[in-house]
């Protein structure tokens, strides 16, 4: 199996140690960070999907919480937008699925 670098949490470099493995690791760039971090939220996003819990779903919420950090938001700003969101246009409850609109062809 071919190893591909990937962001891992802060520990995990310690932890691997710890077990008598040796490992490599860098600090990466702003911009790099933020690169990865958008491929790991589309590792986790994928992960949870083939087999959702409560895991998986902290996994995405740590991500997320370190997105908001990297780009300068804070999660209440999110909550905020998401509440405006919602009172303006519902959230995603009612599990509709827009098929057409007007003469376009399927979605």
């Amino acid at each position: 199996m071919i190893f591909r670098p990937k962001l891992v949490r802060d520990r995990i470099p310690e932890i691997i140690r710890k077990n008598g493995t040796p490992c490599e690791f860098v600090t990466m760039d702003d911009t790099e960070y933020c690169k990865r971090l958008c491929d790991k939220m589309r590792e986790e996003l994928e992960e949870f999907s083939l087999e959702p819990s409560v895991e998986e779903a902290a996994d995405i919420y740590e991500v997320f919480l370190a997105m908001l950090e990297a780009w300068g938001y804070s999660l209440a700003d999110v909550i905020q937008e998401a509440d405006w969101k919602r009172s303006e246009r519902g959230g995603f409850r009612g599990k509709i699925l827009l098929k057409k609109i007007g003469n376009e062809c399927n979605l």
